[in-house]
């Protein structure tokens, strides 16, 4: 039942993230330290907060201070600043004490809204240190947004910088703080840090900072690019490299700033080893070709990573071959915010073990991986398909939604009681391995078939002219559903109603015949945020001819590109009603 399987005294803050960093490590010692975690787990809650600041700074502080924590990628190329585990634990210390002058205490929660920055990991670190929450809210989201986290939690105070900089644009940050706080009456303190010389107004919530000063190996520069306001940068760029003593990378700017080369050159400059990554970037700049990662030196790169959806193979392939030179390890990596870590992922495993491409493959360790039918039974043996649940707990899992723990438990263990269940569907090999084949809510039924829409951007990714797909669901009044499918094409392509019956053809070989989109809509760009999701649900509105009513696009990228594909499809169905 759910209390035996799923003890509420699972401890949730000895995450997956400092042993999942194994695949990229000292696993052993980590693995070594995980059994009395689930000895008395209440007395371990009283003290998760110096536990995670002490594995993270006081420990490598005592053993080597001067060793480098953090490489903070500034937007500018060239202008990183290196911050040692002393002056990262000195940071820290001063701003916890700066919270606790003004009232912060145990259990309070804190927001930090900011770039990712040093000061924006000791902000998380020093909430932690003196047993404050904090809330990371991503630095792109609107006021509106951010006022809506900081109710939900009912923060006591924010931490933010007077303004932000990405693909040098300045982002006026206290700004949106500003306009959020109108509406957030339980909090008392804004505290404002520096981060361009430019003054903004400070009213009289505002308190001043002075500016304080994957198989990893020690002395390896890990480069996990991601956001620190997502779960990815939570722990893979502050919580699972620190732990573990190493040096991870803050990376501040965009892909494609101020070339699409930026990733590779960062490599080049900073030698990173492990770089970690999203799908969305890899096939954003795949569409840029070749010449942008060759002109850089990547020998020091030995493992590569994915992260925050299914690779498809066009993209494993280029980031394997072209990126790695077909040298570096490439993991594929399965997990979820409310997993905390990755849960499944081709490493580790037996030295030279095999790695198939785009598969995540095998459960990591404590992770007990279910496939279970629509009646709610297990699915025994291999070579079948259902909905990924997790028998097991494990360390870093949620425990609850804050103040809706009804919703905890609708959301996750309702459905198939007994088991956390994913939301996503996954195929068992006949060898026993694990492919994530998508959300279960992104499955479509045509004519009576069941089909996930990423089964089908997979097969139409691997036409070399088209580097990425979105494909949504639409009603369709004989099938019941049909699938529509939003392409970008390669810069330098022609011919695109010839490229068009080629997708179709391709999915039709892959899939089946039933697979292939009644439509398919060429587009410049698809919908993304900032992290590099695609928002499918904006382009099931804009077919639904929904697109005055779009719902909160705050954290889009570049909110153009819906006007973009608006003007598109009015066209096609201009063509389409003429022919």
């Amino acid at each position: 039942g759910l209390g035996a399987r799923f003890p509420t005294g699972v401890c949730p803050f000895l995450s997956l993230s400092t042993l999942a960093f194994s695949p990229f490590s000292l696993l052993a010692k980590q693995i070594a330290n995980i059994g009395p975690f689930f000895v008395n787990t209440k007395q371990n809650l009283l003290f998760n907060a110096c536990f995670h600041t002490v594995n993270c700074l006081d420990q490598h502080v005592q053993q080597s201070p001067d060793r480098v924590a953090l490489i903070w990628e500034k937007d500018e190329p060239g202008t990183e600043v290196q911050i040692t585990y002393r002056e990262l634990l000195d940071m820290t210390c001063r701003l916890a004490n700066t919270l606790k002058k003004y009232g912060i205490q145990k259990g309070d929660r804190v927001a930090v809204y900011m770039p990712v920055s040093p000061l924006a990991v000791a902000a998380m670190l020093a909430c932690a240190r003196i047993g404050a929450v904090h809330t990371v809210v991503f630095a792109g989201f609107s006021a509106e947004a951010l006022a809506g986290r900081i109710n939900d939690s009912e923060c006591k105070a924010v931490i933010t910088y007077n303004q932000g900089i990405r693909g040098g644009r300045i982002i006026e940050l206290k700004k949106t703080v500003d306009e959020a706080v109108k509406n957030c009456p339980s909090v008392k303190h804004v505290f404002v840090a520096q981060r361009t010389d430019n003054t903004v107004h400070m009213g009289d919530l505002d308190i001043p900072l002075n500016e304080y000063v994957f198989d990893y190996q020690q002395g390896d520069i890990f480069g996990c690019v991601a956001d620190i306001g997502w779960i990815t940068g939570h722990s893979y760029v502050v919580y699972g490299p620190l732990c573990n003593g190493a040096t991870s990378v803050l990376f501040e700017s965009t892909p494609t700033y101020p070339d699409p080369g930026r990733y590779w050159e960062t490599v080049q400059r900073l030698k990173i080893n492990q770089f970690y990554g999203a799908p969305t970037a890899i096939r954003l700049l795949l569409k840029y070709g070749d010449q942008w990662v060759k002109k850089y030196d990547r020998s020091s790169l030995k493992t590569l990573g994915s992260v925050g959806e299914p690779i498809n193979h066009e993209a494993w392939q280029w980031f394997h071959k072209v990126v790695g030179d077909s040298k570096c390890t490439l993991v594929d990596t399965w997990w979820q915010t409310e997993t905390g870590g990755i849960c499944i992922a081709p490493r580790p495993s037996e030295e030279g073990a095999e790695i198939i491409p785009a598969m995540a493959m095998r459960p990591f360790f404590g992770i007990v991986p279910v496939l279970i039918d629509e009646n709610g039974k297990v699915i025994e043996g291999n070579d079948v398909s259902g909905a990924l649940c997790i028998a097991e707990p494990w360390p870093g899992m949620a425990r609850t939604i804050y103040r809706d723990n009804q919703r905890f438990v609708d959301a996750y263990f309702k459905t198939y009681p007994g088991y956390y269940f994913t939301g996503d569907s996954a195929y068992r090999t006949k060898e026993g391995y694990y492919q994530i084949t998508g959300r279960m809510d992104d499955v479509i039924n045509v004519s009576g078939h069941r089909l996930g829409t990423a089964e089908i951007e997979d097969a139409m990714d691997e036409h070399p002219a088209v580097p990425e797909t979105a494909v949504i669901g639409y009603p369709h009044e004989i099938k019941g559903e049909g699938a529509f499918a939003f392409v970008v094409l390669k810069d330098d392509t022609v011919q695109t109603e010839h490229v068009k019956q080629e997708l179709k053809a391709i999915v039709a070989s892959k899939i089946a015949k039933y697979a292939v989109p009644d439509h398919v809509l060429v587009v410049k760009r698809l919908p993304k945020t900032r992290s590099g999701k695609i928002m499918r649900r904006l382009l099931k509105k804009i077919i639904a001819d929904e697109g005055s009513n779009l719902g909160d696009i705050t954290t889009l990228e570049d909110p153009s590109v819906i006007t973009e594909i608006l003007d598109a499809y009015q066209k096609y169905k201009s063509e389409q009603r003429t022919s």
